[in-house]
């Protein structure tokens, strides 16, 4: 039952019968005859077919919600079981949005110092990816914005509170100023993230409370991107202060907290809301509250 409620569970993620048996690693003529088992043993159909996969029913719908939370059962038994015997082992994937990268280590060092038979893989990835990957179990947590667009039913754990800088080079826009407003920043050429990250949406809200738009003339998902083309002079950007300071020391940089307002977010630490949690989850957020500064 498992096993076959793990293969419906990648069949409603992929959408497409080819992909989940990739996925699983099986052939798709034994994911197909598994779902069809799996609908026979409970005895409604789960999978609108035809030609290809045309989505789940809405028994197929509730089905998946008890397959996420059943499939997340087991594997939490079966690695709190591993745990009493060996120790803490195993893997933790961590999915972060781009601008916490740069303090993901405040977590995950001391953890692994703790744990250190424990691999920790992180992920960057949107805001919007990772409360979908947290979901379907792909990754054992987040780290994202937990104060500026809805996450559903989750465990959290508030880490710390996000403000703003106007990022430029010594010599460039505002590079004298010990602060800015939101409305100068928006006169300065703007490189920032693309729209998918919810850090963009953060920013284009307090630019348009300040009455004024991001018309940014460069954009990038990648955070080293936007740092080197500051460093052209052609560009500043509106980054997080700690992602700022942490890039400080690259040639010429300057940053300028933005004021009027001085506005702030909070990031945090979120997973399936669950009780237990896997041995290793329970201790992420362990150490997720024991470095909080909040």
């Amino acid at each position: 039952m498992i096993d076959k409620l793990e293969m419906f569970i990648a069949l409603a993620k992929q959408k497409h019968f080819g992909h989940a048996a990739e996925e699983c690693r099986v052939t798709q003529p034994t994911l197909s005859a598994a779902i069809k088992q799996l609908e026979d043993q409970l005895g409604v159909k789960l999978v609108q077919r035809g030609s290809r996969f045309q989505g789940l029913t809405p028994e197929g719908m509730r089905v998946l919600e008890w397959a996420r939370r059943i499939v997340a059962d087991s594997r939490a038994m079966q690695e709190e079981m591993q745990a009493a015997r060996f120790g803490l082992t195993g893997s933790v994937r961590i999915a972060v949005v781009p601008t916490a990268l740069s303090m993901v280590r405040d977590l995950t060092a001391p953890f692994c110092t703790r744990h250190p038979d424990v691999r920790v893989t992180v992920l960057a990835r949107s805001s919007v990816e990772i409360l979908s990957l947290v979901v379907n179990l792909e990754v054992d947590a987040g780290i994202t914005y937990l104060d500026n667009e809805p996450l559903g039913r989750m465990t959290s754990v508030p880490l710390y509170k996000e403000h703003y800088s106007f990022v430029t080079t010594q010599g460039g826009p505002f590079a004298d100023r010990q602060s800015i407003t939101w409305s100068e920043a928006s006169r300065a050429p703007l490189c920032l993230l693309t729209e998918s990250m919810q850090n963009r949406r953060i920013i284009e809200k307090h630019l348009s409370d300040a009455g004024v738009e991001a018309s940014p003339t460069l954009e990038s998902d990648s955070i080293i991107a936007l740092f080197t083309h500051i460093q052209t002079g052609k560009w500043s950007s509106i980054m997080p202060s700690r992602l700022a300071e942490t890039f400080s020391h690259m040639p010429n940089l300057r940053a300028l907290p933005i004021s009027d307002p001085n506005s702030s977010h909070i990031i945090g630490i979120v997973a399936n809301f669950r009780e237990p949690h896997t041995p290793a989850i329970s201790a992420l957020l362990q150490q997720a509250r024991a470095i909080s500064a909040l």
